[in-house]
């Protein structure tokens, strides 16, 4: 079934994943791309969102997409600069605020004729971040929506289903966001919002029946949400013809490996475990850098996963379980090269010795939607609530260089750590947590004799897509016990700290 379908124009906004993901709980289908790469817009979209962006309308490398295919032919909903854009590129003017506005604001005028604005309040509050001002519209756009310092906070386009608004609906602190983005896909542009969980098992499934048909994949299970989400799926369109693969490589959780694997074939799935620890310890063995971790890590496991994949005969794919943030963070929306913030495991390319196809069955998915579709399928809650981990496993949670004594010791530290949350009953309130082993000693006393030993950091977050994320305000009576609990029973540690640290400016993992 082909799906109706949204389609964002990325000026580089940071609220763009955010607006996909506001249209995808509508239960509609939509997709990002970047402003210089517009796709074909064939009867399937149904309007096109222009996001944000850091640029100002008014700089000489700022982005100027032609939009005469859009504008006027289909709905279109200008976002901050997308709303400036459509004013400057019509003859309209924008200047540099007198009051920069940014943060909460509140609309001072509402028309109620609009249809974009039906529903909403006049004090509606909305969330501005902008240096420039519309100073004065064209000559067919009219006004829908003041505040008290920002006199064009929306407007129409006569005649047209262009719409376009200065302040930010995706975001939470717009509180009538979603009423807004409702009334502009649903009432304006009519989405059918026919895009849930269950249609997109039954799609995906027939699709991956009609683009493999009998071949045999390969696929590399890591105990997270994505890739096994990707086997269950893969399994129900090609049965046995799926092949999955586990690689223990010293770096999991302690005991992950024998419980997980015991989970899977339990799951029906045709598993192998592979236990390959000291082949990864012995190539990351005096490596301290970060990067060259990653990348010595992700070039073992592509050893050992090939040694295992020639092993079965005839094999045509390799499957991962890519999902659409690792695709979109891979994808500049500015048309140069995006920063990269660390290598992502799942996309680039293979070395030409394994000649597989690529198939990605959750590359258009976030991770909220993976765990939806997941339950779907009936998939133990315990393996979807599971918080994510990464690819690297313990090595990057190891400041330093690797050995398999720090992730003993690891081990023991985050296993008292995710235990006492899941014990208290925070382990589902929090988005992803681990301990940190650092690259320091600490003088302790411990009975009556000095100690000199190492310490912890403990790390608990809030996020909804990793994209963004906030330490969580774990009770101090918990961190007090748990800190003691580690001092105790790890030996090797004698200090534990807890980081407050927000992402952006920080990460979520410490490499």
């Amino acid at each position: 079934m082909t799906h109706e379908k949204i389609i964002i124009l990325d000026f580089g906004s940071q609220y763009t994943q955010l607006i996909a993901r506001r249209v995808r709980e509508l239960n509609i289908y939509c997709e990002i791309h970047p402003f210089n790469n517009i796709p074909e817009l064939d009867d399937n979209v149904k309007a096109v969102v222009l996001s944000g962006s850091p640029f100002s309308v008014r700089d000489d490398n700022s982005p100027k997409p032609n939009l005469e295919n859009i504008s006027g032919k289909i709905p279109l909903l200008g976002v901050c600069y997308g709303a400036q854009y459509l004013v400057k590129s019509n003859g309209g003017e924008v200047l540099p605020s007198k009051i920069r506005e940014y943060g909460r604001a509140y609309l001072s005028y509402v028309n109620h004729e609009s249809p974009l604005l039906k529903s909403i309040p006049d004090n509606s509050q909305v969330w501005m971040s902008h240096g420039d001002t519309i100073s004065s519209l064209p000559d067919n756009f009219e006004v829908i929506a003041s505040t008290k310092d920002v006199k064009v906070a929306a407007y129409k386009v006569q005649d047209e289903s262009t719409f376009a608004i200065q302040f930010h609906p995706e975001v939470y602190h717009s509180t009538d966001g979603q009423q807004l983005l409702h009334n502009f896909l649903i009432d304006i542009a009519g989405c059918a919002q026919d895009w849930t969980p269950i249609s997109f098992v039954e799609d995906t499934v027939a699709e991956l029946q009609q683009k493999l048909g009998n071949d045999k994949v390969v696929l590399g299970l890591s105990g997270g949400v994505d890739s096994t989400v990707a086997s269950v799926l893969l399994h129900k369109a090609i049965g046995d013809n799926l092949y999955c693969i586990f690689v223990d490589n010293g770096l999991l959780r302690k005991d992950e490996f024998e419980s997980v694997l015991k989970q899977y074939h339990g799951m029906g799935l045709n598993v192998k475990g592979v236990d390959a620890k000291d082949r990864f310890y012995n190539v990351l063995s005096g490596i301290s850098d970060p990067e060259k971790k990653r990348k010595a890590i992700g070039n073992k496991f592509i050893d050992v996963f090939d040694d295992e994949a020639n092993k079965i005969k005839d094999v045509v794919w390799l499957a991962q379980g890519t999902i659409y943030p690792d695709v979109i963070e891979s994808v500049s929306a500015t048309g140069g090269p995006s920063a990269t913030i660390k290598s992502h495991h799942n996309v680039g390319g293979l070395p030409d010795y394994m000649k597989l196809k690529i198939v990605e069955p959750l590359k258009t998915l976030f991770k909220d939607e993976v765990r939806r579709i997941g339950k779907s399928m009936g998939i133990d809650p315990e393996l979807l609530g599971r918080h994510p981990f990464p690819g690297p496993g313990l090595a990057i949670r190891i400041l330093g260089d690797v050995t398999s004594e720090k992730v003993r010791i690891l081990q023991e530290v985050d296993s008292i750590f995710i235990t006492s949350l899941k014990k208290e009953g925070l382990y589902d309130s929090v988005w992803q947590a681990g301990a940190i082993f650092l690259p320091i000693q600490s003088v302790g006393v411990m009975g009556d004799e000095r100690t000199y030993e190492n310490a912890v950091a403990l790390r608990a977050v809030e996020s909804t897509d990793g994209m963004t994320a906030d330490w969580v305000h774990l009770p101090y009576e918990f961190l007090s016990k748990v800190s003691n609990e580690i001092i105790n029973k790890v030996k090797g540690i004698n200090r534990v700290v807890y980081d407050i640290s927000s992402k952006p400016p920080a990460t979520i993992e410490w490499e």
